[in-house]
């Protein structure tokens, strides 16, 4: 089932979104994402508009959109592969007509799942706060 966030979720979609990091950008120094908790827990995941994806007992993952721009989809690391980042991602593509991400280039999962949705690269960008090179992706509504 997905439903909109509630602010007593924060401390679950927090701990799903920092292993999630870890796992995914492996190439990326632990001590950054550690340095982000706070920000996403108090500034980034209330200003989106959050979903989540529960199963009958607990949340496997959530989808955090500001406008057209997909801000995070993070999959707790044990449902992954098994559809649930899809759902999230066909939840959104239902209300909108256009949809912009950023993911690292060193991500090539996260690319192909994207580039299986239908997203594109548009062009490649640097990350100033890592400095990593990352794609700008779309979806546009067909």
């Amino acid at each position: 089932m997905i439903r909109a966030y509630k602010d007593n979720d924060i401390d679950t979609l927090i701990d799903i979104w920092y292993k999630g990091s870890l796992e995914a950008h492996d190439f990326i120094d632990s001590v950054y994402w550690e340095s982000r908790i706070e920000e996403m827990k108090e500034k980034y995941i209330p200003m989106s508009e959050t979903h989540v994806l529960t199963n009958q007992t607990k949340i496997v993952g959530f989808i955090s959109m500001l406008d057209d721009y997909l801000a995070a989809l993070f999959i707790d690391v044990e449902y992954q592969n098994n559809g649930a980042g899809r759902e999230l991602l066909n939840f959104e593509k239902k209300q909108r007509n256009n949809i912009q991400l950023k993911v690292y280039k060193e991500n090539l999962s996260a690319i192909r799942f994207y580039e299986k949705n239908g997203f594109i690269i548009k062009k490649e960008l640097n990350d100033e706060q890592t400095n990593k090179q990352e794609y700008l992706m779309e979806w546009t509504k067909k």
